[in-house]
């Protein structure tokens, strides 16, 4: 037996963070593509169900295509069971409407545990919230002889949290006959060790939204024989976010030779991606960085680009100890004052500029 297990798609998000609008569009439409292509591929795989772990859609703002789309991939595909449970940004009912729900979308509640069986396994849910998440591993009761899929949207942790962030609080769950924990929350696949006996997974997102999502993104397929699953993570973006990090030394005096170092960085990189390039170091003090010539030469290079200045003034006190000029005398005085150092070099940075302006 095949199983899905995906999460965090946040479908219909604005993606206008970094995005202009036309492109902001664009992405929006792709996340929901992706969707598609992995219901696409579960029918092409002999996929039995796809579990849903919570933020099917971003927030409140829903648009009817969206809504209608995702309900004619489920309506489309009977003979594959989607089960679904509601995450923390799933405030909006997507089914608000719909008079007759399909026997294939399978839903959890936050009053009680619900369980799916098939065959030999059983998955069973139920949404977090603040009033049952002190409570909700007391009452779930499984039976050893079967396979157990758990599915539950929240953070891990291996403690009670303390903040409104809803919590699955691991230790609550050990021994408890689980062999696989379907998490959703964390925008990344991850795994491990939850007893003896079972795992935990986070599946990721299936596409990422913003540089705080870089790397691959996809779905979690389970394949499921003799009561053992055998996780394997499924990478499935359209396109991935990079953020590459390009140190800056005194070697790099002028814009050919960071620009130099900034095409080696991102070398490789398929075009339809997106990129943020940050700039780290230390470098002279007379080295102007122009990030809009930057944006410009590799703007066309990737679906989106964009750069940030994160160098350091790289400044050599002992050189102007006998300088008697007025710059020798500001970074003397700046040197001598009881600042972190990162503040006196931008200090020196800011001053030394305005003072070069003056002598023009």
């Amino acid at each position: 037996m095949k199983i899905i297990h995906c999460a965090d798609l946040h479908l219909d998000s604005k993606m206008e963070s970094n995005l202009a609008s036309g492109d902001a569009r664009l992405r929006r439409d792709e996340l929901l593509d992706t969707f598609g292509r992995m219901v696409t591929y579960a029918a092409e795989n002999a996929v039995r169900a796809i579990i849903i772990a919570g933020d099917l859609f971003d927030k409140q703002h829903i648009r009817k295509t969206a809504r209608m789309r995702v309900l004619e991939e489920i309506e489309l595909h009977p003979l594959i069971d989607f089960i679904y449970l509601k995450g923390n940004h799933d405030y909006s009912d997507f089914l608000d409407g719909v008079e007759t729900m399909p026997e294939n979308l399978k839903l959890f509640s936050d009053s009680e545990w619900t369980s799916y069986t098939y065959d030999d396994v059983v998955i069973t849910g139920r949404e977090i919230t603040e009033d049952n998440v002190k409570t909700i591993s007391t009452n779930l009761i499984l039976d050893s002889a079967m396979c157990n899929i758990v599915v539950l949207h929240g953070q891990e942790s291996e403690y009670e949290g303390k903040d409104k962030t809803p919590v699955v609080t691991l230790p609550d769950f050990r021994d408890k006959y689980i062999d696989y924990m379907a998490l959703g929350h964390i925008h990344y696949y991850k795994l491990d060790k939850l007893d003896d006996r079972g795992v935990w997974c986070y599946s990721g997102t299936l596409e990422g939204r913003g540089f705080d999502e870089c790397g691959a993104k996809g779905f979690v397929l389970l394949n499921i024989e003799d009561k053992r699953v055998i996780p394997t993570f499924v990478p499935f973006a359209k396109r991935l976010l990079h953020e590459v990090e390009v140190e800056l030394g005194s070697e790099d005096q002028d814009m050919p030779a960071i620009m130099g170092r900034i095409s080696s960085a991102v070398e490789g990189i398929p075009e339809k991606d997106l990129v943020k390039v940050v700039l780290t170091g230390r470098i002279p003090m007379n080295t102007d960085i122009d990030l809009p010539r930057i944006r410009r030469s590799f703007d066309e290079n990737f679906f989106f680009f964009k750069v940030q200045d994160r160098t350091r003034t790289l400044i050599n006190y002992e050189s102007f100890a006998n300088d008697r000029s007025l710059k020798g005398a500001f970074v003397r005085l700046v040197r001598d004052k009881d600042i972190p150092e990162k503040e006196k070099e931008k200090i020196i940075e800011i001053g030394m500029k305005a003072l070069m302006g003056e002598e023009l």
